[in-house]
C-alpha cells in the first residue's frame, strides 16, 4: 500500500497525534492519585508558613540613564 503525496502531511499528522494521545493517555493511568497530590501541597505549605524566616526588606534601585520616551517618530533620531 502505498500512500498518495496529497495525504502524506494528513498521515503524518494522524500519526503524531495519535503517538502523542498514547503517550499522554500512559502517564495519565500512572499518575498518582489527585488527592494526594493536592494532601502532598497543602502539606508543604503549612510546612512553609510555619518556618520563622522573616522576608527581606526592598533596597531602593537606582535608574541611570535617561527617562524612558516613546519614539512616535522613528524616522527623527
Amino acid at each position: 500500500m502505498q500512500i498518495r503525496e496529497d495525504n502524506r502531511n494528513m498521515f503524518l499528522l494522524a500519526t503524531v497525534a495519535l503517538c502523542c494521545t498514547v503517550v499522554a493517555g500512559t502517564l495519565a493511568l500512572l499518575e498518582p492519585d489527585s488527592g494526594q497530590i493536592a494532601r502532598q501541597v497543602a502539606d508543604q505549605r503549612v510546612a512553609a508558613d510555619s518556618s520563622g524566616i522573616a522576608p527581606a526588606s526592598p533596597e531602593p534601585v537606582r535608574v541611570v540613564g535617561a527617562p524612558f520616551t516613546l519614539n512616535v517618530n522613528p524616522s527623527q533620531r
